[in-house]
């Protein structure tokens, strides 16, 4: 391939490897499944890098190839990880309980609710970009992110579980 083509890949990874990473990582809530998928991820895009046609929609290209990884990978084999609350990233300007219990009720929303509120929050992709990448109308994905939001405001909600979900005593 031309060097052209060469700093452009690279730029390419500089640019969304942390935004793919967080998506992965948030689908698997583990870092080394996260970290494999965002590089074999990288590999099919630099296999397939010469297909591109549409520069403008890169990063929903790459949300695609990614998630599509994912579910190629790991989806069969449903893997359960368990998180260590030491490997968690939990920044200190933040209430650890809040931390906590917002990655617990994420994680408790439904496969078909968590994946486009994630595109979105963490991608940063819009609602036809989502459409595209998960193959569901646009009107799916609103509906499918309002429901998420829904879901997460009655499990935050102060009468459910005396208070925010997942509190730590």
């Amino acid at each position: 391939m031309p060097l052209r083509n060469t700093a452009a890949f690279e730029n390419l990874v500089r640019a969304y490897s942390a935004d793919l990473y967080r998506f992965i990582y948030w689908l698997s809530r583990d870092r080394c499944v996260a970290e494999d998928v965002v590089q074999e991820t990288f590999a099919k895009v630099w296999k397939a890098w010469h297909q591109l046609r549409d520069e403008t929609a890169v990063k929903a290209w790459l949300f695609k190839i990614a998630r599509n990884e994912y579910m190629r990978t790991f989806q069969r084999k449903r893997i359960v990880a368990d998180v260590d609350i030491e490997d968690v990233d939990i920044r200190i300007d933040h209430n650890i309980a809040d931390e906590l219990g917002m990655r617990q009720a994420v994680a408790a929303l439904p496969e078909s609710y968590r994946e486009p509120l994630l595109l979105q929050v963490l991608g940063g992709l819009s609602c036809s970009e989502i459409a595209a990448s998960l193959a569901i109308s646009e009107g799916a994905v609103m509906t499918r992110l309002t429901r998420a939001r829904q879901t997460l405001r009655k499990l935050w909600e102060p009468e459910s579980a005396g208070g925010k979900l997942y509190e730590l005593s």
